[in-house]
């Protein structure tokens, strides 16, 4: 049976369980395989953009082990289950605790030997983010944040602060080549004046640049939860907020107005989802 109080169980030896079993995925199905890909390890899933490897499944599998025996009972919704079974992603809205995995963040930059990429593991229930777990291994870098309790980065405080007055607002954003032709009007009203944009790389690295207050802010728009559960809570434990287009916290289950805005405080948040709704 679950434990009905999940959240008094997320304590320091929890937290540093996960991070280990984290870890070990990365060393054992990951890094081994970092610039040492071999051609036949590298498919093409929906295009040449959509890639997985040896590395993704082998981590995802590894991580699924590990998190299921920390927390019996619980459920793994990983990107390459998903891509496999589209019914699984399903289990984000149900009513066990589920764990939200991407194995490979980034994986475009970790089969071009660019140390951009990031493991990403989050935990939550009932649509809520208890805890995340953000890794990059190539960068030693690891990032951590439990719902009420802060975020911190190599054990240290994160705190994403404020841009300074009258600096530019930095936001990285999708690529606007593959959003659809409503997304992509949005993403170009950030074009203005007080405001530069820049592609952005892995998703879950992009929340740490906010969270540590490198980057001001981002604008995504897709969805998937993914992507995006182990980043919102580090950037909101940090400081920092979210909102869809229509001015909503993001869901976890989906159903967002895209893109949506996250960023350092509040009023990065606004300017950031005003442009893209046109207001």
């Amino acid at each position: 049976m679950i434990d009905d109080q999940l959240e008094d169980r997320i304590d320091d030896q929890f937290v540093a369980a996960v991070e280990a079993a984290v870890r070990a995925a990365a060393a054992a199905e990951i890094m081994p395989h970092f610039r040492r890909l071999a051609t036949h390890e590298v498919v093409e899933k929906k295009g040449p953009y959509d890639l997985v490897t040896v590395a993704d499944r082998g981590a995802e599998e590894h991580l699924t082990a590990a998190l299921t025996r920390l927390l019996p009972g619980s459920v793994v919704v990983g990107e390459e289950a998903v891509h496999a079974d589209p019914a699984a992603y399903e289990a984000i809205r149900g009513d066990a605790p589920v764990w939200i995995v991407d194995p490979v963040d980034g994986t475009r930059q970790f089969v071009d030997g660019d140390a951009g990429f990031c493991t990403l593991v989050a935990l939550a229930r009932g649509g809520e983010l208890l805890a995340s777990w953000t890794f990059a291994p190539a960068r030693e870098e690891m990032a951590v944040a439990v719902r009420g309790r802060g975020a911190t980065l190599n054990g240290r405080p994160l705190h994403a602060g404020s841009p300074q007055a009258g600096a530019p607002l930095r936001v990285a954003i999708s690529n606007p080549d593959y959003t659809t032709p409503q997304e992509k009007h949005a993403l170009l009203r950030l074009a203005v004046p007080g405001v530069e944009t820049r592609a952005c790389g892995s998703a879950g690295l992009e929340y740490l640049a906010v969270a540590r207050g490198e980057l001001d802010a981002v604008a995504f728009s897709w969805e998937l939860a993914w992507d995006h559960a182990a980043g919102l809570l580090l950037v909101e434990e940090a400081g920092g907020t979210d909102r869809t287009r229509a001015g909503e916290r993001y869901r976890i289950g989906g159903g967002n107005a895209l893109p949506f805005a996250v960023g350092r405080d509040v009023g990065v948040v606004e300017r950031v989802r005003g442009l893209l709704a046109g207001e």
